[in-house]
């Protein structure tokens, strides 16, 4: 057994984990957490429901973080009160233990580590996602459908919830669209990066002639928006249409209008959710999407002014893709930002995407050119 590798291991971690708690802030929002515990103490806090909405959330969102960094002091300490006792009766069982908890702690510095990259405003909010198939057809909209399949099975396996808004199934296989909710601390900071052109190299299982295809989906990923966003949307700026949701049958196709379709008129922007039985909840879903897309325009708009300015310029963004995902005559899946890239293009698609995110993160954190 070998007791020093071991220990100096456990104050290596130690040592990053102050490192970590200094990069999040940690006495600060300790302070924080403890000032906002106060003002829901306060006469008249819950009478007003918008601002103690915000506050509970900020509390929730502070929680997190610390809550994050103490469990892993309590990991690292684990690993340390094993080893002392491996050392002091040469038991090797508790020596393994230790090996164990300290595994762990450093799966878990890594994570934290990802999380002081998150410090945008709205890298704590839930993300709202849309995916589109590009030209091609049927071959295109199975492409959306995998990579739908994708974020879903990387939201399970990171203890995310997906509430779907809205899906529109394709007429041979795959789908047309999709939008949905990724509902869980930090969502749109992971997910933000994910945000483009995303395409296909394979064999067609639709193409009898067995001939390589490429395809290609659009993923937008935008922050669902809280409350104290102010997003003016008039009334009657919106044009409303309800409509039979569609679908494969059964208990997915509803008998009444409960699809709800808004149209912006001034942006000409339109959101439709069919998902819910309720047209009043699918309403209240389509007006989440119609905020968040009416923000991310502002902010484009800003952006265009400024790079106009300037006098830059940018690409199409279906000509320039973030990420390929090639199945034949060789498999990888690459992004073209950071150029990370894995041979194991099952895996991905299996939701193994954490280190392609990671990547991201690392990459516009590096070159100070997070948005």
């Amino acid at each position: 057994m070998d007791f020093d590798s071991i220990r100096i291991a456990i104050n290596l971690a130690y040592e990053n984990l102050e490192k970590i708690k200094v990069a999040l802030n940690y006495d600060e929002k300790k302070e924080e957490l403890k000032k906002l515990e106060q003002e829901t103490l306060r006469e008249g806090f819950w009478e007003d429901n918008k601002n103690s909405a915000l506050v509970l959330s900020k509390m929730k969102a502070l929680k997190s973080i610390l809550e994050k960094a103490d469990k892993l002091k309590n990991l690292i300490d684990e690993a340390l009160g094993y080893l002392e006792l491996a050392e002091e009766l040469n038991d090797e069982e508790s020596f393994k233990q230790s090996g164990i908890y300290l595994k762990r702690s450093e799966n878990q510095i890594e994570k934290l580590e990802i999380d002081t990259l998150l410090s945008d405003e709205y890298d704590s909010n839930n993300a709202i996602i849309s995916i589109h198939p590009g030209a091609g057809g049927t071959e295109s909209q199975d492409w959306a459908l995998m990579v739908y399949r994708m974020y879903s099975k990387w939201a399970a396996k990171s203890d995310f919830e997906i509430e779907v808004l809205d899906l529109l199934d394709g007429e041979e296989a795959g789908i047309k669209s999709v939008s949905f909710l990724v509902k869980g601390d930090n969502a749109y900071g992971y997910l933000k990066g994910e945000n483009g052109v995303h395409r296909l190299v394979r064999i067609s299982p639709f193409d009898s002639n067995s001939r390589r295809h490429t395809s290609f989906c659009a993923v937008e990923v935008l922050p669902e928006l809280t409350d104290d966003i102010e997003i003016e949307i008039k009334p009657e700026d919106i044009e409303m249409d309800v409509y039979r949701a569609s679908g494969a049958g059964g208990q997915h196709v509803n008998k009444t209008s409960s699809a709800v379709r808004l149209k912006h008129i001034p942006s000409g922007i339109v959101v439709s959710c069919q998902t819910e039985r309720s047209q009043m909840q699918n309403r209240e879903n389509c007006m989440k999407m119609l905020k968040a897309k009416l923000y991310k325009k502002e902010l484009e708009e800003h952006s265009k002014l400024m790079s106009d300015i300037k006098g830059e310029s940018t690409d199409n963004a279906w000509g320039n893709q973030i990420r390929s995902y090639v199945f034949c005559p060789y498999t990888l899946v690459k992004d073209h930002r950071t150029n990370y890239e894995v041979g194991n293009v099952q895996a991905v698609m299996d939701g193994k995407i954490d280190e392609f995110i990671y990547a991201y993160l690392k990459f516009i954190k590096k070159n100070d050119i997070i948005k």
